[in-house]
């Protein structure tokens, strides 16, 4: 299993310090979350808590993931970067496709795409995208995003979007991931054509189960040969036998605030620095004796 960091919510002055520190220590990854705006009221309800209020207070920052990641990689040598997760059919193909290139090129390929379908139609009603049908239009649009990162001419005739023969410069060195967001069924599935999954926060035990639907889903369309990253936030996992139990039920990656295990969320930014330092000492040093890192997928 590798361990990277969430980011949701952070002072962006904290994000360059954690990334070095991440980098340094040998951290995987770290995960930037997407939202444009947070507007005051809502009709749509937020699906992941119990009564649908969101999870951020008003004037929470939320930070555009991919000029992050542009920044963070230029601050660091080996970290990877993903997005958790990128609202993809809230924007059109051709500005997601330079922009996730351009920053794959200049990291050095240290980055992946995770990808949801997006819960708040007011938001895609400000960005002048469709919120119906946003599912099929995400599966055209990342049909159409690997045609223009292959560096080829390439051209495009579907249901949503017709594109003449063309092509995009710089192209990424290899292919970029692309990870699903999701819970649903649909996104399981989604997850299946793809490289990988992201969980929001659940227990080893519903890790097994994802797992295995996905990889049921995956043995049915002959993938099952491919490497697949499940990226999960766990509730349940504190000391190291906790992480070890995980990886045995096919958990990949463990998304995580380190600093949470010694203190909580709200710290000041020493006091986090503090917790990386820690949770490495106290869990993946020991985790990694006698471990293999699994390498669920050979670029990020």
């Amino acid at each position: 299993m590798r361990f990277s960091i969430a980011t949701a919510y952070l002072d962006p002055s904290e994000l360059a310090p954690i990334a070095r520190l991440a980098d340094e220590l040998g951290y995987h990854a770290m995960a930037l979350a997407d939202h444009v705006v947070n507007l005051e009221t809502l009709d749509t309800k937020y699906p992941y808590t119990a009564d649908g209020a969101r999870r951020w207070a008003p004037f929470t920052p939320w930070v555009d993931p991919w000029v992050s990641i542009g920044a963070l990689a230029a601050v660091t040598e080996r970290l990877h970067f993903f997005t958790n997760i990128y609202v993809l059919p809230m924007r059109d193909p051709f500005t997601v496709a330079k922009t996730v290139a351009t920053a794959s090129v200049l990291s050095g390929g240290r980055v992946a795409m995770g990808v949801g379908m997006g819960w708040c139609e007011e938001e895609f009603d400000l960005l002048g995208e469709r919120f119906r049908r946003r599912g099929a239009r995400a599966d055209e649009m990342l049909d159409l995003l690997a045609a223009l990162w292959s560096g080829q001419w390439t051209e495009h005739h579907g249901e949503f979007y017709d594109v003449p023969r063309l092509e995009m410069t710089p192209a990424p060195a290899e292919p970029v991931p692309v990870y699903v967001g999701g819970m649903s069924d649909a996104a399981l599935r989604r997850a299946a054509r793809h490289d990988g999954w992201i969980s929001d926060l659940i227990s080893t035990p519903q890790a097994l189960e994802f797992r295995t639907r996905i990889d049921e889903e995956r043995e049915r369309l002959g993938r099952s040969d491919r490497p697949f990253s499940m990226i999960v936030s766990l509730n349940d996992a504190i000391a190291v036998d906790d992480f070890r139990r995980a990886e045995d039920a096919g958990v990949t990656d463990n998304l995580t605030m380190p600093w949470a295990f010694y203190g909580g969320f709200d710290l000041p930014l020493a006091a986090k620095l503090d917790g990386m330092r820690r949770f490495v000492d106290d869990v993946v040093d020991a985790y990694l004796v006698g471990r293999v890192i699994p390498r669920a997928d050979p670029d990020c």
